[in-house]
């Protein structure tokens, strides 16, 4: 449905992406100058220019009203939800591949963001953002395996404190192309957004990288390797802190990209990127017991490896 707004005496002079985000609930800056940059803004009649003012009797008229940068998921289907650990505080759940972290739009029920809410509808509220109900971490669509979610506020702050110092301790499973020999266990390697394709990232090996400087400090230590042919090596790494696709750029630079992973480089034995969030481990914040929880791979995944080491 499009939306047509006048400018008023209080809008003129405003620049128009500024002046959309004051008249659109839940419209961010970034999405007000896409939307112009499309060409989905129209001011008096005619395509609106980057960076154009608006005066007073203005008319702004957006083809469609986008949805809300944030909102509350809808409730989804609780008992598709895999629980592996339970308590009063938080759950630890086994998320599968293929199913996205939360909702992108509204209307949508298919994420683990709708499951978590229709089951702990405590969970509002909680967390980084609405639509992320409790969710400590994300896991990329294509990878399954372990996620904390906080049933409360202060327990997501204390879980949230102890990830930033590095206290969680995750582990993956990963198979990579190649045989990998490396006698350093520790890869590291800031990363930082790639300069020519926002759906990578970059990482900076040498002192002299030119993007070191925006990148973000970023450790994957290999705990574990075990060749299964030569074609493929099976590897559990360890992670405290993570970004964004660290573990599949971190391979890639290597030259040992995840089987499947389309985007670095992977080979294309697998419908899916392997990668496999197994385990987690990390002290209770309302108790100080600790908890370690682990999930073995899924079957698509487990189906691979013996196969490969035939």
């Amino acid at each position: 449905m499009a939306l047509e707004v006048e400018v008023d005496e209080a809008g003129g002079g405003a620049r128009l992406d500024v002046f959309l985000v004051r008249a659109v609930d839940g419209l961010s800056r970034t999405r007000a100058r896409r939307m112009i940059q499309d060409g989905r803004v129209h001011l008096n009649g005619r395509p609106a220019r980057k960076g154009v003012r608006v005066t007073a009797g203005d008319v702004v008229r957006l083809a469609s009203v986008p949805p809300p940068a944030d909102f509350v998921p809808r409730p989804g289907d609780p008992e598709a939800l895999r629980v592996v650990h339970e308590d009063a505080q938080l759950v630890v759940v086994d998320k599968p591949a293929g199913l996205p972290s939360h909702p992108l739009r509204p209307d949508e029920v298919h994420t683990l963001a709708n499951q978590l809410i229709a089951r702990y509808p405590e969970m509002e509220g909680v967390g980084y953002a609405a639509r992320e109900p409790g969710i400590l971490h994300r896991l990329d669509n294509d990878t399954s395996g372990l996620l904390v979610a906080a049933r409360d506020a202060p327990t997501f702050e204390a879980l949230r404190a102890a990830l930033k110092a590095g206290a969680i301790d995750k582990g993956y499973e990963v198979v990579v192309d190649g045989r990998l020999e490396r006698e350093d266990p520790v890869i590291d390697g800031p990363i930082a957004n790639h300069p020519s394709d926002p759906r990578r990232v970059h990482v900076c090996l040498g002192p002299t990288d030119r993007r070191r400087g925006a990148a973000r400090e970023a450790c994957t230590e290999i705990v574990s390797t075990r060749a299964l042919s030569d074609a493929y090596t099976h590897v559990r790494v360890r992670v405290s802190r993570a970004v964004r696709h660290q573990i599949r750029a971190h391979f890639a630079a290597l030259g040992h990209p995840l089987v499947g992973d389309w985007l670095y480089g992977g080979s294309d034995g697998l419908d899916r990127h392997f990668l496999h969030a197994w385990s987690i481990a990390f002290d209770h914040p309302a108790t100080d017991a600790r908890v370690e929880v682990e999930a073995p791979l899924p079957p698509e995944l487990a189906a691979f490896v013996e196969a490969a080491s035939r």
